[in-house]
């Protein structure tokens, strides 16, 4: 969906606490000492950076009073990664936090994160930069419908126009076997709901994921897997198959 350009107090809401003490700190100097002590040849510039020197403690404030609330958001971006269970517990959350949820793991995997706000197309959910790569990732919390090869093909539209390193496409359940495809041998990442849980129970502080049990074919003893029914009355709805298939039709 599309995404408006985030603004500065939301910038500093997602930075950590201690970005809205440095910025505070730096605003009431520039604006209450700095500016107003520069002199310049032109007299309307000299009043107005006099007159700066007035709201200075009221900008300053401002900003001093986003720091508790981008802390208590930090803590609770940590305590909801920390608290999930299960790929039912992640598919379960609401969109906007599904995206906190990934920018927080990417967050604890030394990455600095920006969330939301890129592009008028509303592609891109984060950007990542670490060291000198740059990320781009699109968060689809599809609990049924597979991820297909037109938005992994948008993706990739995206990758070439803006020259990032990288784009990572991740859903909370499946992608088709086209868009997997497509994604082969390009700077495309696709994660899955099962990648997605090795992610968050990877970073978790004291991991409370499960490891999922591979459940065995009855038939052929291949891996049973997710599937979704197309046709008849149970369309849209999500089963278990055998890998198998179509040599194998055992469902569950």
């Amino acid at each position: 969906m599309p995404r408006k350009n985030p603004s500065f107090a939301d910038l500093l809401l997602q930075a950590p606490w201690w970005v809205s003490i440095v910025t505070a700190a730096i605003t009431y100097f520039v604006m209450g000492h700095l500016l107003p002590s520069t002199e310049t040849d032109n007299p309307i510039i000299n009043m107005v950076f006099k007159a700066l020197a007035v709201p200075a403690p009221l900008f300053t404030l401002f900003i001093l009073l986003i720091a508790p609330f981008s802390f208590f958001n930090s803590r609770r971006k940590a305590k909801q990664l920390d608290s999930q269970k299960s790929i039912e517990t992640i598919r379960q959350l609401h969109w906007r936090n599904f995206e906190e949820l990934v920018a927080e793991a990417f967050r604890r995997q030394g990455y600095r994160v920006a969330e939301g706000g890129f592009g008028a197309d509303g592609g891109i959910d984060l950007e990542l930069r670490k060291n000198k790569e740059w990320v781009l990732v699109q968060c689809k919390q599809w609990k049924a419908q597979k991820v297909g090869v037109s938005v992994v093909r948008e993706m990739f539209g995206v990758l070439i126009a803006s020259h990032a390193d990288k784009v990572i496409v991740i859903s909370s359940g499946h992608f088709t076997q086209q868009a997997i495809d497509f994604a082969a041998g390009k700077s495309i990442v696709l994660l899955s709901g099962k990648e997605l849980l090795s992610l968050v129970y990877d970073v978790q502080t004291k991991p409370k994921i499960e490891p999922e049990k591979q459940i065995s074919c009855p038939r052929c003893g291949s891996e049973l897997v997710e599937r979704q029914a197309k046709r008849g009355n149970k369309a849209g709805n999500i089963f278990l198959g055998c890998a198998n298939f179509p040599k194998c039709r055992y469902t569950n």
